[in-house]
């Protein structure tokens, strides 16, 4: 039984055994009690304290039922096992127990035991148990660490404790999982573990237990001890001096903060939760006392864990290390190899010959060029990762002070490998932070939305990882053109640099690509790089978004677009440059989010980009040569489908011009060959059986008329298909040559023959029936609704000054495209183009749109259809507000 002094009496004297028996019911009504009595008392004491007693609030009411349903007249034993063994608890934690029989036990017994399991999922405890003799218990533990592991936490609870005495010798035996054996398990598990979250520590919907870094890694030492040391907690290291005495209390301080978080998750969530979902986030920032004024406590206190997880993992890492050396005692791995007079190679991981070596800033620097240079260092040894976090904490101000560190910091850049290994470790532990001031101030810096799978720091490194990647033949086959452009770059450093500073004036306030443009020319200053490096660092830093915005948001396929963008970049060189940095970019944001439609419409965006440039800027594209062009290309295709020139002519002279421009000669092909066989009285849709830019075209041919366009989107929605592109033309004669192009809910090009006969046969038979689809745009989904915002509308500039062009931002949610369709067919509106972008939560899309008499809106028009988007975009909880 454990001794908790700040259980209240209350609550004991009820659950006494000799008292009078209570009902389920009543059980029930006290562990209600109990629960608010500990969200009351959340920040009247520590959670060590709290969590001690929420397991002997579970003892007392065991012992109560146990001895209710006669148990205690039996030669039986209850223990508690795994956390609950630990005599820890959180608020909806299972409470795991073992029942030590023996050997045989009556029919009677197997009953009794049967409904005193029955009565704890009555009270509402999530029950982990098993019904075991003492040889039953071994026998299952030598096949499985984690039975083996929980064992070794076991305590008894109550019943005979003879039989519990009898497990204890079988645990202690050097033949049950011997310390060696224990260990590998141990550590192996950890492995497999750390793996399912893909080397990324820092996601932002975090599971706290199992996390890298979480409270299994703390749980892992503590195991590893206690089979080792027989240690019965955490201090024992310091005994053994496998932990300094500041080292225990940074790792009870990190458990404490990591409890507290999940103590509280576990309040907030009322069940068993250990992902801290955005759902949570906000409450449990409040119970915490970070504040409850919006997103600002919940990035406080995800920046803390964000830190406190790195220096767990830091611990785990050198503890395990250590006990490795200790448990194993490898001979392979103790051989030494001189490396300089600064470092020697123990096994394949790197240590400095001097305890005092760091006192020389430069050395902590050269470690990592050192490693750059060695493909033989596989990682830092952890007697030198001690030195490390002891010295980074004593620094008074950034490395970059000293001008050897910032020599070195630009060689290991430009170094083949700089990127690799190095990097990893510099970033692992914590030295870009300390050589860049400003790095630091984004390391676990939260990016509170749906899009940003990362905080900043972490997205940033993947970033740099990506674009090093790129540098590797061996991986040409993930991004072809990108690594053909990075291997043919001959300063890549000056895109690793840009990658560091891309973001990393976020959480500051204004535009974080102008204020990081600014820290990059500072940098490159500072490290006296030539003048043409530095600014193209701080180019690449400044206009880092352009090249996604440009290809998602606008249409590629206008000349006006490609000139307007290649004045920017310039030249060839930072074109190069940008494209690398866009494709790492994107794919470090979200990978979730990347698709093949993506990934062309950059592509197709370089190429126009790179031919603008060899024609020459200053010599836009001649439109009517354009136009020849794509019609004789056309024309070519359509003969070898024996299709001639006088067959397509009287169709071609119905198209206006905008049609040769803003589609493909393929596209052009493919839609006469098909239109001039078909009878023009019905609707014809076409959905291509190859990937236009990643994504699958339904084109549609039918006689014009008002509901169109959001017939058409209706539809598509309602197919889970969603719309990242949108063409809409009218030929002289009256008929629309509309052209979608959309992704499954995979996110990827429809495959499926018989899904593409039945979009072309379905809208077909809607576009004929002339019925409008009824819109419903559903509610924001759960998981968004912290993330909404009301809808916003802006007006922005075109070349073309015959229509107008508008940006709608708006939460998004099934339903909402279509949604904006009906308002412009209310409005009498034609719609001429639309690019739909959408960023986890957030749908930007724009249009390009006319009045009923095609003519651009006037301020009155403007005004009203901004009225209208805004009340049926924003959500109605919004609305409320």
């Amino acid at each position: 039984m454990l001794s908790n002094p700040i259980l209240p009496c209350s609550f004991t004297n009820k659950l006494a055994t000799a008292a009078a028996p209570l009902s389920t019911k009543e059980i029930v009504e006290l562990g209600e009690e109990f629960h608010l009595w500990l969200k009351q008392n959340f920040n009247q004491y520590e959670v060590d304290q709290l969590v001690r007693a929420r397991a002997d609030y579970v003892d007392n009411v065991l012992q109560k039922i146990w001895c209710q349903h006669h148990l205690d007249e039996h030669q039986i034993s209850l223990l508690a096992v795994g956390g609950y063994g630990r005599g820890q608890l959180h608020p909806q934690s299972d409470v795991d127990i073992l029942i030590l029989t023996q050997d045989k036990i009556s029919k009677e017994l197997e009953q009794y035991i049967g409904s005193f399991i029955t009565e704890l999922w009555d009270v509402r405890f999530d029950i982990g148990h098993s019904v075991r003799s003492v040889k039953e218990c071994i026998k299952q533990a030598i096949k499985d660490v984690t039975i083996a592991t929980n064992l070794l936490e076991s305590r008894l609870i109550c019943g005979n404790e003879l039989l519990a005495d009898q497990l204890q010798p079988h645990l202690n035996k050097s033949s049950f999982w011997p310390t060696e054996k224990f260990f590998i398990a141990k550590r192996d598990e950890q492995t497999k573990r750390h793996s399912q979250y893909k080397g990324a520590a820092y996601t932002l919907e975090p599971n706290l237990k199992a996390n890298p870094g979480g409270l299994r890694d703390i749980q892992n030492i503590s195991w590893v001890a206690l089979r080792y040391f027989k240690a019965d907690n955490l201090e024992d290291l310091v005994a053994h001096q496998y932990l300094t005495r500041n080292e225990y209390f940074e790792l009870i301080e990190c458990q404490d903060y990591l409890w507290r978080m999940r103590f509280a998750l576990h309040i907030v969530a009322g069940r068993s939760e250990n992902r801290l979902l955005f759902d949570h986030q906000g409450k449990v920032a409040k119970m915490m006392g970070f504040g409850e004024d919006g997103k600002a406590p919940i990035e406080r206190m995800m920046k803390r864990f964000f830190r406190v997880i790195n220096y767990v993992s830091e611990l785990n890492q050198m503890l395990l290390q250590h006990f490795d050396q200790a448990i194993i005692n490898d001979p392979k791995k103790q051989i030494q190899t001189d490396i300089d007079k600064d470092f020697i190679l123990i096994g394949n991981l790197i240590q400095v010959r001097h305890e005092r070596a760091f006192t020389r800033p430069e050395i902590m620097m050269k470690l990592f060029l050192v490693i750059a240079q060695n493909p033989k260092i596989r990682g830092i040894h952890s007697k030198t990762i001690r030195l490390l976090r002891n010295t980074r904490r004593r620094l008074i101000a950034g490395l970059n002070d000293y001008a050897e560190c910032r020599r070195l910091f630009i060689e290991i850049m430009k170094h083949p490998n700089g990127l690799g290994r190095a990097f990893n470790l510099m970033h692992k532990h914590e030295v870009l932070g300390s050589y860049l001031p400003e790095w630091r101030n984004i390391v676990g810096q939260m990016q509170f939305d749906l899009f940003h799978a990362y905080s900043v720091d972490e997205h940033s490194y993947r970033l740099i990882k990506n674009l090093y990647r790129f540098s590797l033949p061996e991986h040409n086959h993930e991004f072809p053109l990108a690594s053909k452009i990075m291997q043919k770059i001959r300063k890549p450093e000056l895109l690793y640099l840009g990658g560091v500073f891309h973001d990393i004036a976020k959480g500051r306030g204004g535009s974080h690509s102008e204020l990081g443009a600014i820290d990059a020319l500072a940098f490159g200053k500072m490290h006296n790089l030539p003048a043409p490096d530095y600014r193209m660092i701080s180019w690449l830093v400044k206009w880092h978004l352009l090249m996604s915005v440009t290809a998602q948001r606008k249409d590629i396929s206008d000349p006006a677009v490609i000139q307007k963008f290649g004045e920017i970049v310039r030249d060839e060189d930072h074109l190069d440059y940008l494209y690398c940095l866009t494709v790492a970019d994107m794919r470090a944001t979200n990978e979730s989010l990347w698709n093949s439609w993506k990934a062309n419409l950059l592509n197709d965006l370089y190429f126009a980009t790179k031919r603008a440039f060899r024609h020459g800027l200053e010599k836009p594209v001649e439109l009517r040569s354009k136009i020849r062009e794509n019609k004789q290309k056309a024309l070519q295709v359509l003969d070898s489908k024996n299709i001639t020139p006088q067959s397509v002519q009287p169709l071609w002279q119905q198209h206006k011009l905008d049609y040769f421009l803003r589609y493909t000669p393929e596209q052009i092909s493919w839609h006469s060959r098909h239109i001039i066989c078909h009878d023009k009285t019905k609707s014809l849709v076409l959905v291509s059986d190859k990937p236009y830019r990643g994504g699958t075209e339904v084109f549609v041919y039918t006689k014009e008329r008002a509901n169109i366009f959001a017939t058409t989107i209706a539809f598509l929605g309602m197919r889970r298909l969603s719309i990242h592109d949108a063409k809409v033309l009218t030929s002289k004669d009256g008929y629309t040559l509309n052209t979608f192009v959309v992704l499954d809910a995979k996110n990827q090009p429809i495959k499926d023959l018989y899904v593409m006969d039945e979009i072309k046969q379905h809208l077909s038979a809607v576009l004929d029936q002339k019925e409008e689809i009824e819109v419903v745009l559903k509610p924001v989904p759960q998981k968004l609704k912290q993330f909404s915002f009301p809808t916003k509308v802006s007006f922005i500039k075109h070349s073309n000054k015959k229509v107008t062009a508008l940006e709608i931002v708006a939460t998004d949610r099934p339903g909402l495209l279509a949604e904006f369709s009906s308002v412009f067919q209310e409005q009498q509106l034609n719609v001429h183009m639309a690019k739909i972008t959408t960023y986890g939560e957030r749908a930007e899309d724009v249009f390009i749109i006319s009045n009923k008499n095609d003519l651009p809106l006037s301020q009155s028009e403007q005004d009203q259809l901004e009225s209208l988007l805004c009340s049926h975009g924003t959500p109605e909880e919004l609305k409320i507000n």
